[in-house]
């Protein structure tokens, strides 16, 4: 039960729109798990993310607050310590406590609106999103412009745009190791996801089964079963998908074996070569979606699947991870059967990639612009790595993954954690995504995949210091 209801927020706004708060929108509750300066400091962030608290104005004293809310002192003193400490507010001599951090306000929005973008107003730390502060805005500018200059098209290609498809073709021999030969065909496609769907409609049937990494990339899941395949989800360890556990009437495998989402893991070579040989015994075809290829800090990069077996595998990869979404474009990589299947099925429903965004990146690419960003990449994340590791740990908190990729993972002891720590992260302004979601079976491990891509330079020590303070407070009320 609230130990006293709060009417909504009372703010008298004075000079330069500067405010002194009367009131706050928050109550407090004695029955919750949680400590009294904890609700305290979530009160007052919620009511700056909801905003009715601006950056500027003015909080009561800690001594009017606890009078206010019936509490000691030192309860309200601790809020205030945490959110200093965070950033969220500071004192200025004889003038008292400000709020110095808080979201613009926004109007009111639909509950379709908020369904189609859950980050609004949020700092970003979800995975799988492209750093696009490193993307340099110049290239960008004159590739469009370039591409812009040619002369529209009359017909598509449905294979792709012949300049995308070289461009992709060197991109993955000068990066990647592939040779696109005579042995395999590259074409262009609408994304992953967009791909998945095309080969299980074009190469396989209704019912046939897929084995699906779990926990695994939610919209493969959902892209093969749009195209009626039957899903079986197979474990995956520290070494990526469990190949021993594959079932006998596998038809197709998708996996991540370059950095496994979201867990992070490593394919190592042995077990590359066991579901290669798998494919072959069985008749199936392996999807090899190249999840954070280009992003390996540590070594040489392992031969991709699609190099070791070519006739079994298809390779795919997209330009929305390492340069932005905007493009709508990637690539697959298969045997001259699955490519022609493919293109069958294009042709006769009538789709294929849009051509704008392959022309953009095949004038970037023509240019050297894509080379140089991927070396900038490579440059810059694994500086955003050891931050990340090194803002958690001041918070006691250990992150887990391979030295690669984007994002790393934090571990939680169950779903009731995971979930109190997405709230608790919202709640200070951070979006955070959970492994939860991530399964298709039964939910067996519990945590956060925490991106560091998406979010600029001076965002994501800011962003990373709230997400700690969330999940420290979680795991505290727990232990």
């Amino acid at each position: 039960m609230s130990e006293r209801a709060q009417p909504p927020a009372r703010i008298a706004r004075g000079r330069r729109g500067r405010a002194v708060v009367d009131d706050l929108p928050f109550t407090l509750d004695r029955a919750d798990a949680a400590p009294l300066a904890v609700q305290v400091a979530d009160g007052l962030r919620g009511a700056a993310a909801a905003g009715a608290l601006r950056s500027g104005d003015r909080l009561p004293s800690s001594r009017e607050l606890a009078a206010r809310l019936g509490v000691s002192r030192t309860v309200v003193t601790a809020a205030y310590d945490q959110l200093h400490a965070e950033g969220w507010i500071g004192g200025q001599h004889g003038s008292g406590t400000y709020l110095t951090a808080a979201p613009e306000p926004v109007g009111e929005r639909s509950a379709a609106g908020e369904r189609a973008n859950p980050l609004a107003g949020l700092l970003d730390l979800g995975a799988g999103a492209p750093s696009i502060e490193t993307l340099d805005r110049a290239a960008w500018r004159r590739a469009w412009r370039a591409a812009s200059d040619r002369t529209p098209l009359i017909r598509r290609d449905r294979a792709g745009e012949p300049e995308y498809r070289a461009a992709v073709a060197e991109h993955l021999l000068r990066h990647r190791g592939l040779g696109a030969g005579s042995g395999s065909v590259v074409l262009s496609t609408a994304g992953t996801s967009s791909a998945v769907q095309e080969i299980a409609a074009a190469c396989l049937r209704p019912g046939d089964v897929v084995a699906i990494e779990d926990p695994g990339y939610v919209r493969a899941v959902g892209a093969l079963r749009a195209a009626g395949m039957r899903l079986v989800p197979v474990p995956v360890d520290e070494r990526g998908l469990r190949v021993d556990l594959l079932p006998d009437d596998t038809r197709a495998v998708y996996c991540t074996p370059a950095h496994q989402f979201p867990l992070g893991a490593r394919m190592p070579a042995v077990r590359r070569v066991e579901l290669v040989e798998f494919a072959r015994r069985r008749g199936a075809l392996v999807l090899e979606d190249d999840y954070d290829g280009e992003l390996r800090y540590d070594t040489t990069p392992l031969p991709l699947l699609a190099t070791l077996a070519p006739d079994v595998v298809v390779h795919l990869g997209t330009t929305s991870k390492i340069l932005t979404p905007t493009l709508g474009i990637g690539w697959l990589v298969a045997a001259p059967a699955v490519a022609e299947a493919v293109l069958a099925h294009r042709e006769a429903t009538g789709t294929s990639p849009a051509p704008a965004g392959q022309q953009v990146v095949a004038e970037l690419a023509r240019n050297g612009d894509l080379a140089r960003h991927l070396r900038r990449l490579r440059r810059e994340m694994p500086v955003r790595r050891s931050l990340v590791i090194e803002e958690l740990r001041a918070f006691g908190l250990a992150a887990r993954g391979d030295d690669a990729g984007s994002h790393l993972v934090v571990l939680l002891d169950s779903q009731d954690q995971e979930d109190r720590a997405l709230d608790a992260a919202r709640a200070r302004g951070v979006y955070l995504d959970g492994l939860g979601r991530h399964h298709l079976g039964p939910r067996h491990t519990f945590g956060i995949a925490l991106g560091y891509a998406a979010l600029s330079g001076a965002e994501l020590p800011v962003a990373v210091r709230l997400a700690g303070a969330a999940l420290a407070e979680v795991v505290q009320w727990s232990g």
